[in-house]
């Protein structure tokens, strides 16, 4: 576990409220992170901040060895029993990212620079769940998209095999990859993969030590009865289950990709597997990259590599067959 030390250089915010300069705000806290295995240096003047982080990226271990991300966290004390401000609004203006939710829970970000800094109160700190979904993880996640290209695709491995199964929301990523995992496939991520920009294996990293299900996931796994279901910051309840909690399941933060999969579960009469062509699929991926100009020619060169894979429609009405039929492309390549 890491540790919050003493910096030997303490940063420093200016923080401003209608627009009169309050006053400058010594960051004196520090530890390194390794969010998707990109090391990140965080600064902050809360303990309450280190421990968020903590919780958010204790798990994950460096796998790469570039500069430092850096992200600072400037505290200011209100009243605990202050309401939470509404959800932020995110803008991007150039290079430039921003999160603003009032004029005191507020983060900037330099992706292309990989620099971000922020001021919340004591208030919004303590409500876990809403400062890291939209403050403290948003600001990593920004910065990493930079050096990525992000792909809303869960992915499974096996037999050396990486899959993107990839849908919109309520296509059954979360449920096929957990289905394929307890079948003895390796789990890499339910919802999100980032490809490297710099890597022409295909590689994608992702958080391999969550799995979250929609409620009804409950009929389809009994071992998730009386599970309780986590109040997500944005979107549906969920119920969110650490990896280690789930008997022999296999997890791995990276895989290199060999098959696209697309899912399509939806008034389907007839299981089949479907190939697909690269031009149809491409809008959907370019969807998700939001860089800035430069950061897009690189990640739309590496999503071009990722498309050079076969790519499918799986259509199918029960999980156990789509396991078993997505075995078989792994096994015999078709």
């Amino acid at each position: 576990m890491l540790r919050a030390d003493e910096a030997k250089s303490g940063g420093c915010l200016q923080i401003a409220d209608g627009g009169s300069l309050l006053l400058q705000v010594d960051l004196p806290l520090s530890a390194r992170f390794f969010p998707l295995g990109f090391p990140l240096e965080l600064l902050t003047n809360s303990r309450a901040v280190m421990a968020a982080a903590e919780k958010s990226w204790q798990n994950f271990r460096p796998q790469f060895t570039q500069h430092a991300l850096e992200l600072r966290i400037a505290v200011q004390n209100d009243d605990d029993t202050s309401p939470l401000p509404p959800a932020p609004i995110y803008s991007q203006q150039w290079d430039t990212w921003l999160c603003v939710a009032d004029a005191n829970n507020f983060v900037m970000c330099d992706p292309k620079g990989g620099r971000s800094f922020g001021s919340v109160t004591q208030s919004t700190v303590q409500s876990s769940l809403y400062f890291r979904y939209h403050f403290l993880e948003a600001a990593a996640m920004w910065m990493i998209s930079a050096r990525t290209a992000p792909v809303h695709a869960a992915c499974v491995s096996a037999f050396n095999s990486g899959m993107l199964l990839c849908g919109d929301s309520g296509a059954g990523k979360s449920s096929l990859a957990y289905a394929a995992a307890r079948a003895g496939w390796t789990y890499v991520t339910d919802d999100a993969s980032y490809l490297l920009l710099n890597d022409f294996n295909r590689r994608v990293v992702a958080n391999s030590h969550t799995v979250r299900f929609r409620d009804s996931a409950v009929k389809l796994f009994p071992e998730l009865e009386g599970r309780q279901i986590t109040p997500r910051a944005a979107g549906k309840p969920a119920i969110e289950v650490p990896t280690p909690e789930l008997p022999g399941i296999v997890t791995a933060d990276s895989a290199i990709v060999e098959y696209i999969i697309f899912l399509n579960r939806q008034g389907t009469t007839a299981d089949s597997l479907v190939p697909l062509s690269k031009e149809s699929v491409l809008p959907w991926f370019m969807q998700f990259i939001t860089g800035a100009t430069e950061a897009r020619v690189y990640q739309e060169a590496a999503l071009k590599r990722l498309l050079s894979v076969p790519i499918f429609e799986l259509r199918y009405r029960a999980l156990d067959w789509a396991v078993e039929r997505l075995e078989q492309l792994a096994t015999t390549g078709r």
